[in-house]
């Protein structure tokens, strides 16, 4: 299975030099669920290009229907398949597929090679937004992937790092962000496409999870009760994390900058209970 899948055909050199926008997932269908922002700021323009990197090589996911007595192998293909196909319906520059198992992207030490190709993509990309898993999303793989990433991106020059870094929300929402600290992605442009990205991945949806509608209504639900005592200016949202200051600042670990947010989380939920409640 080929590392590398470019839409339009033009050179990897090429596709690597236009990207401004990339999202670096864990699994196929990550990269559609959170960087849509991204995508649909790239879906047509004439200046913006979207390159989606999946890590993960897509074995172990979970399987019914038709796919039931599919091998992990068979899995692995089929997933590879599915995700050039959100590549050329999203009209990416250019989708890296890695194929590293879990296991080894969850062992810092076995995975060095993996931080080395992520540096090396990044590096000949140098996007200016980079959309990446959330510090505070409960699923390993996830977590494992961001740690990759953020190794890779230190090792950058300050100049060649991004300008913005989301951490966005996939396996936990990020809802109990303090307003002040969270981002707001609008990612209501393209509804059509929006769907068929999510649903493209058939292999998934068919496994038991209807990511479709969980992903669509999860932006729709962010929308609605983003603020109380305003009405809805979008349809959707996806929210994220700003994670600049774990490049602005490489002393402060990953523990720290979570810990911040949920203190900031735990007083505004108090300081309420304490003002309101006798």
């Amino acid at each position: 299975m080929e590392k590398h899948f470019i839409p339009d055909g033009v050179s990897l050199q090429a596709a690597q030099s236009r990207v401004t926008h990339m999202g670096i997932g864990a699994h196929q269908d990550d990269l559609e669920i959170f960087a849509y922002h991204g995508i649909a700021t790239c879906y047509r323009s004439a200046s913006n290009w979207f390159a989606g990197v999946t890590v993960t090589d897509g074995g172990g996911s979970a399987r019914e229907g038709a796919y039931r007595d599919y091998t992990d192998d068979q899995m692995k293909e089929v997933r590879h398949r599915e995700q050039n196909r959100a590549a050329k319906m999203g009209g990416y520059s250019f989708q890296a597929q890695l194929g590293i198992p879990s296991r080894v992207v969850k062992d810092a030490e076995a995975a060095t090679g993996l931080v080395d190709e992520l540096y090396e993509l990044l590096d000949a990309c140098r996007p200016h937004t980079l959309y990446l898993h959330n510090p505070a999303d409960k699923h390993d793989t996830h977590i494992a992937v961001l740690a990759r990433c953020l190794e890779a991106l230190r090792r950058l020059p300050v100049e060649a790092r991004p300008e913005r870094v989301y951490g966005c929300e996939v396996w936990r929402d990020l809802d109990w962000l303090d307003d002040e600290r969270k981002i707001a992605l609008p990612v209501d442009a393209h509804p059509i496409l929006a769907r068929d990205l999510v649903a493209i991945f058939e292999s998934q949806v068919a496994g038991g999870k209807d990511y479709v509608n969980a992903t669509l209504g999860r932006r729709h639900a962010n929308a609605t009760f983003y603020q109380s005592h305003s009405v809805d200016e979008v349809s959707g949202y996806t929210f994220a994390m700003d994670l600049s200051p774990l490049l602005e600042n490489e002393n402060l670990s990953v523990a720290d900058f979570v810990s911040g947010h949920l203190d900031r989380f735990k007083s505004d939920v108090l300081e309420r209970i304490q003002k309101m409640v006798r």
